[in-house]
């Protein structure tokens, strides 16, 4: 008698998973004769991701779709400073964005508008470290200089009451 426990169908447990393994071998081997025989063997080396070329019409991930379709037209810095515009309340912090907008992006100028006097000179003074952290967020030397505009319109002149436009007819006064 063996010292192995039984199974239920009478047989040893270690037996039972020998002949498993024993048939999973068989199978495979049996699987591989016959690749062999239709000429298609099983890949010795793993695919390399880059080696295999695809068509142009077969299907691909959207991301990577998006990535070819922004290099092929020169739309990736475009793209980027949206983004970047897009995010301006966590780039630069509520307090700041509450009071500022970006304008534009132009050769290395980021234009801001600030809703008042004061805020323009708070962004001047920070314009430094706004440069700084816009180019972490769009690579090393996108961003060179920060303008900043105030606000649209002015103070209001002080003085009187006064009328824009023409004088009115000069045979007016008498």
């Amino acid at each position: 008698m063996s010292d192995e426990p039984e199974s239920p169908g009478g047989r040893s447990a270690d037996g039972v998973t020998a002949r498993g393994a024993a048939l999973a071998r068989e199978k495979l081997a049996q699987a591989k004769a016959d690749a062999a025989r239709r000429g298609r063997l099983p890949r010795r080396e793993p695919r390399r991701r880059g080696a295999a070329r695809r068509d142009a019409g077969d299907p691909q991930l959207f991301g990577r779709a998006i990535r070819e379709l922004l290099a092929d037209r020169g739309w990736e810095q475009p793209v980027a400073v949206g983004g970047v515009f897009g995010r301006w309340r966590e780039i630069v912090g509520p307090d700041l964005a509450a009071h500022t907008k970006p304008e534009s992006f132009t050769e290395g100028e980021v234009v801001v508008t600030a809703d008042s006097t004061a805020w323009a000179t708070q962004v001047r003074l920070l314009a430094s470290t706004l440069v700084r952290r816009l180019n972490e967020e769009l690579g090393d030397g996108t961003v060179r200089r920060v303008t900043v505009r105030g606000p649209q319109y002015g103070p209001r002149p002080a003085g009187g009451l006064r009328v824009t436009g023409s004088r009115g007819p000069g045979d007016t006064y008498g």
